[in-house]
């Protein structure tokens, strides 16, 4: 520990990013080395917390007063900043989980896109027509080098899960039968509910050919089409198609 700073100053730091984060709408990089720096300390700060109960043990009748640890009060406080440690470590991961659940919505549950995205990605309407909150306008951005290995392990559990979710219980198919034809789409954005069952549609991004309800349509740039909402939503949502 450096005689210059105090216990909790890292985990200031790490409670500054957080905020900054929040400030600017913008997800930061996974700050490892302040993270790793923060879990020394926490090493330490038990080390000494130890070593000053193996003192009290030895030492009793160093007490002023009977009954009372000379030693406690140190203890006391290297508890405290352990503590204080853990919060603000729990408070940081917890603050970046959620970004990224917002970011996993606001592309419409589409993990490849959301890893894949470039810095300056062309998706910037994918926030707006999700209609999601916080993160929303922070999805076009380099997400993947932004993460840690065990950040992009969750986006993966956290997309399985919610694809069970739609299976078992929101299929068609949810009695038994296997099958991925959901009634229910849940990653359809809510904000702004659809007026008419038909849409018009422009293609921003090529993104090949699709199966509609009325046949399958080859999705080039520039072109426009009248398509029927629930086949195309998802895309949409992705950025590929702009709503008129």
């Amino acid at each position: 520990m450096n005689n210059a700073s105090q216990y909790g100053d890292l985990a200031t730091q790490l409670l500054t990013e957080s905020r900054r984060s929040t400030a600017t709408n913008t997800l930061l990089k996974y700050n490892d080395v302040l993270v790793r720096a923060i879990i020394r300390e926490q090493r330490d700060l038990e080390a000494r917390i130890e070593a000053a109960l193996a003192r009290s043990a030895e030492n009793p009748a160093d007490a002023p007063e009977p009954g009372k640890d000379p030693y406690m009060s140190t203890i006391l406080l290297y508890q405290t900043a352990i503590f204080r440690n853990k919060r603000c470590l729990l408070a940081y991961h917890h603050h970046r989980i959620e970004f990224l659940k917002d970011l996993y919505w606001s592309v419409g549950g589409a993990l490849p896109l959301l890893l894949a995205l470039p810095p300056g990605g062309t998706h910037a309407n994918a926030g707006a027509q999700a209609g999601g909150a916080g993160a929303a306008g922070a999805a076009p951005q380099d997400v993947r080098s932004k993460l840690s290995p065990h950040e992009v392990d969750f986006l993966r559990s956290y997309a399985a899960s919610l694809l069970t979710l739609r299976t078992e219980a929101f299929s068609s198919d949810a009695g038994g039968a296997v099958g991925l034809t959901e009634d229910i789409d849940l990653l359809a954005p809510i904000s702004h509910p659809p007026k008419d069952l038909q849409v018009h549609v422009r293609v921003v991004r090529d993104c090949g050919v699709v199966h509609t309800e009325l046949g399958a349509i080859d999705f080039k740039r520039g072109h426009r089409f009248l398509v029927r909402r629930s086949d195309i939503e998802h895309l949409i949502v992705q950025g590929y198609l702009e709503e008129l």
